[in-house]
């Protein structure tokens, strides 16, 4: 690295829908709200589900209209997508809620933030269940936006920092680690799993919903990049600021070097949740 991260688009796989306008907001919540971090899966994955519903809004622009939303059904969202099996967010009602509050419009959600990205994830995660994570850690009540915040920096993605993606503090977006990320800063040296965590890896065993061992490993990938963060401000002579947004930056570069290695080189953890912490815990797995 010499003056700056390798710069990666948004789009670069060219699986997702934009049109530069409404359609795009409401498809992105959508798919974030269908979005869950994909075991190793031979057939289906993330670039799957956001491809098909591209697609589908392709061929009928009405699809994800809010009361339309509200009407579907787990067999005809699959049906949709042709996807085999049960989604585990099928049936999270996001069309009854905008309606209700937002007269079906994701846009004019958004536009209710004021260019803000911490208040949009703050009305995602009030409004939509689905986003309202959090969980206990050692008796501390821990608040977790993954996916409110994936939806904020997938706006400012997309967009590419204009209109609808225009967020005065996108800096303050945090890395939204799942399965992968962490694997990848293990396989970088960045990251040092415990013995104990490195054999429950090793034998694929699901790691708890809420357990320590998840809180903690999500967190760690947190604190890992704010640390990254802090050496590439140093290292290129930027501060960190909106201008360079480096979480967002280095989650697309990490999202790219994910890409470009196979699946020997990948060691994931499997767990079934799809949120994320944005806590800095003092977690034991950090190599400084």
């Amino acid at each position: 690295m010499k003056n700056a991260l390798p710069k990666v688009e948004w789009n670069f796989k060219g699986i997702h829908y934009f049109d530069n306008g409404p359609l795009t907001v409401q498809y992105l919540l959508v798919l974030d709200t269908l979005n869950f971090w994909f075991w190793p899966d031979e057939v289906m994955s993330y670039d799957h589900l956001a491809s098909g519903l591209k697609v589908t809004l392709e061929s009928d622009k009405s699809t994800f209209d809010a009361d339309r939303l509200q009407k579907y059904t787990g067999p005809q969202l699959r049906k949709m997508l042709n996807w085999p099996r049960p989604l585990p967010l099928e049936d999270e009602r996001v069309g009854l809620e905008l309606e209700r509050s937002f007269e079906g419009k994701t846009s004019k959600l958004v536009k209710s933030c004021d260019k803000s990205a911490a208040k949009l994830v703050a009305l995602i995660a009030r409004h939509f269940p689905g986003f309202r994570d959090h969980t206990v850690y050692k008796g501390h009540q821990i608040f977790l936006y993954k996916r409110a915040q994936i939806f904020a920096a997938d706006l400012w993605g997309a967009f590419k920092g204009q209109g609808y993606g225009d967020f005065e503090d996108i800096s303050s977006i945090t890395i939204f680690a799942d399965y992968i990320v962490p694997a990848v800063l293990q396989q970088l040296g960045v990251l040092r799993y415990s013995s104990s965590l490195a054999n429950i890896i090793k034998k694929n065993t699901e790691i708890v919903s809420g357990s320590e061992e998840e809180v903690e490993l999500r967190a760690c990938s947190v604190y890992a990049v704010e640390k990254m963060k802090e050496l590439i401000s140093k290292k290129t002579g930027k501060q960190v600021g909106l201008a360079h947004c480096y979480c967002l930056a280095v989650l697309q570069w990490l999202n790219l070097v994910i890409h470009n290695l196979n699946s020997a080189e990948r060691q994931y953890y499997r767990m079934n949740i799809y949120f994320l912490t944005c806590a800095k815990l003092d977690v034991s797995y950090w190599q400084g």
